[in-house]
């Protein structure tokens, strides 16, 4: 039986950091990990905009990002949004007290599979596994999918595997990516005990 997720401790389980400015992009993100409120999202990119609404309505976190990229495709303002996602979800972690610290799911859509499996454990890893899809419709290169999770987990500090097991649209591919990696952070990041969750006695 899955052990029941605890409601969130109301005590460092939000981030504001400073925006996030470079010659490249302009982006702000606002992050609580307890409040399942609709999010406001605007990249100026449809499709990152909506995978971004998954993520963060299956992570069931309140979630604000304003961003503004370059002329030169979405490669810079993809990476800036998850680098500074990333550093907010390590923020509002706090000292990690209590947290589960690992989640997974296997998330189903259509004729696709991803599996999705977290560690929030203090290193950020990325092991992605993903065929190799046409950017289509999405806009969204299957390439630069893979660095938004890669620069989502170094900058948050946390292990990440994400598996496609089936799937041919890249649209459902992507897409489950983002809704399992949202599940497996709020499964990883909900409160079910006391203390840290390491022999180490850090996280």
């Amino acid at each position: 039986m899955a052990k029941a997720e605890k409601p969130h401790s109301s005590v460092g389980r939000g981030a504001r950091l400073p925006e996030r400015r470079t010659a490249e992009t302009r982006v702000r993100v606002e992050l609580d990990l307890d409040a399942a409120r609709e999010a406001r999202i605007a990249t100026g990119h449809g499709f990152f905009d909506h995978m971004l609404h998954a993520f963060a309505k299956h992570g069931r976190f309140g979630l604000v990002v304003e961003a503004e990229g370059d002329r030169t495709g979405p490669h810079h303002l993809v990476e800036d949004v998850a680098i500074l996602l990333g550093e907010s979800l390590l923020a509002a972690a706090g000292d990690k007290a209590g947290i589960e610290r690992f989640g997974d799911i296997a998330i189903p859509m259509d004729e696709t599979l991803v599996q999705v499996a977290v560690d929030f454990c203090g290193r950020g890893f990325l092991v992605f596994d993903a065929p190799e899809t046409q950017e289509g419709e999405t806009g969204l290169s299957i390439h630069l999918v893979h660095d938004f999770f890669y620069a989502l987990s170094f900058h948050g500090r946390f292990n990440l595997h994400l598996r496609a097991l089936t799937g041919r649209n890249p649209h459902h591919i992507i897409e489950a990516m983002f809704k399992g990696t949202g599940v497996a952070l709020r499964r990883a990041l909900a409160i079910t005990g006391k203390g840290i969750p390491s022999t180490k006695g850090v996280l």
